[in-house]
């Protein structure tokens, strides 16, 4: 047999409880339940269990840190266990160690005592595992995503449960539903349910951080003269003042209007930015009224929304 701390990987000075860790991230993965029919990995396994026995064992740590025993635990000077035993002896008292692998050592039973496992009628003890989880995916509506709702999905179970998405949820945000998975095996727990989220488009709404944004289509005269319209918000509708001589791009904030974030509780604002709309039928008196009012300030006009550009 090796150097046990070779086989583990470790040093002598590793702590007993990192020691413990190390042999259980072997353990689980060379175990033969994991690796069916492969006879190599069968042998590692016996050969990191023995390596651990000896060492988590603080007295036959030490008998070997002093070059008392070999590596199979076995006294120096002598061929092994046998040997030195004799039939059916035992030097160490029971502890169940012996040259490679000799009687009394059961790398099943020493991993059955770490990881809490029933050992099975005529063979090694059956493995507890975790269930898959499983994925699905839902597509929920914009003023759902931003106020928080109750979604119905059907696992694959056939279960049908009613979901809560929080406030603000992201666009492709995972909800995890515990032990709705698929189930374990040899009374493992169950795997959970991931539910990843997807949000239709708004018609006129979108998001960006907290914040929402909506394009406001005004006319002419409310432009020029202003106007009181009244604006959808994604908590309901509220009356926006819009002032005399508003551009068409200019964008007006309506505080505490918006998302609120999850975490810190604080929300967002709508911002609505003002778009002039134009009759789309030919207005003979508009133009002529445009005509006549633009005659005289036609280059002043065109320069002060333009002169920046010269």
């Amino acid at each position: 047999m090796r150097d046990p701390y070779k086989v583990l990987g470790v040093d002598k000075n590793t702590s007993q409880a990192d020691l413990k860790k190390t042999y259980r991230k072997l353990a689980m993965k060379l175990h033969p339940d994991q690796n069916p029919g492969d006879e190599k990995v069968a042998e590692q396994f016996k050969e990191v269990s023995a390596a651990y026995a000896l060492l988590s064992d603080e007295k036959m740590k030490a008998r070997y840190d002093r070059g008392e025993i070999n590596p199979d635990g076995s006294e120096k000077g002598f061929a092994g266990y046998r040997q030195h035993a004799g039939a059916g002896g035992n030097p160490f008292g029971g502890g169940g160690f012996g040259g490679a692998f000799g009687a009394g050592f059961d790398a099943e039973d020493l991993f059955s005592s770490l990881f809490g496992g029933g050992r099975a009628r005529g063979g090694r003890p059956k493995m507890k595992k975790r269930g898959e989880d499983k994925s699905y995916r839902i597509s929920i509506n914009f003023l759902d995503a931003v106020l928080g709702s109750t979604q119905k999905i059907k696992l694959e179970s056939g279960k049908t449960l009613n979901i809560k998405t929080p406030v603000n949820v992201k666009e492709g945000q995972q909800i995890r539903l515990k032990g709705q998975g698929r189930p374990g095996a040899n009374g493992g727990p169950a795997g959970d349910a991931l539910i990843e989220v997807h949000i239709k488009k708004h018609p006129y709404f979108t998001q960006q951080g907290n914040d929402i944004h909506m394009d406001l289509p005004i006319t002419l005269e409310e432009a020029v003269m202003g106007a009181k319209i009244t604006v959808p918000t994604v908590s309901g509708k509220i009356a926006l003042t819009v002032p005399k001589n508003s551009s068409s791009g200019k964008t007006m904030r309506l505080k505490g209007k918006g998302a609120t974030d999850s975490k810190s509780k604080k929300t967002g604002d709508q911002l609505v930015k003002l778009m002039i709309q134009l009759p789309t039928d030919t207005d003979k008196e508009l133009e002529k009224t445009v005509k006549k009012w633009s005659t005289k300030k036609k280059s002043d006009n065109a320069n002060s929304i333009r002169g920046h550009l010269d």
